[in-house]
């Protein structure tokens, strides 16, 4: 047996406050707020994934080695809000790879913990005739 037929269910955000981290995830980013286990996790629904917010056990450090890509469709309206709110992106959004359908577009910031994350979108190509 492997993992070939099974899916990302959840992912563990690390952060060392978790009513701070509450509030980047459901304030900020506006995530839908699933429940909370205090004093360690909070829960989100992210397009059917749960992203679990939290505190990492005493003694034990967070790895932040994973980014996490939130899929948009707007992706210059949604690095305009979140920047409104204080976010700060690496970079503008910008394209990163073109095929003759689409160009894939990502603009990277960090969490207040320092977790890697980005937008990203694929934006069809106008036809050319």
């Amino acid at each position: 047996m492997n993992l070939q037929n099974s899916k990302v269910a959840q992912l563990l955000i690390p952060v060392e406050n978790l009513e701070k981290g509450l509030s980047f995830y459901k304030d900020v980013l506006g995530l839908p707020f699933l429940f909370s286990a205090p004093p360690q996790m909070a829960f989100f629904n992210c397009g059917g994934i749960r992203l679990l917010v939290g505190v990492m056990p005493e003694g034990e450090a967070a790895q932040r080695g994973a980014t996490i890509y939130f899929q948009v469709s707007d992706i210059q309206g949604v690095h305009a809000s979140l920047s409104d709110k204080g976010v700060s992106f690496r970079a503008k959004p910008h394209m990163v790879h073109r095929t003759p359908e689409s160009e894939l577009w990502l603009a990277e910031f960090t969490d207040p913990d320092g977790n890697q994350l980005a937008l990203m979108s694929d934006i069809p190509v106008a036809n050319k005739t």
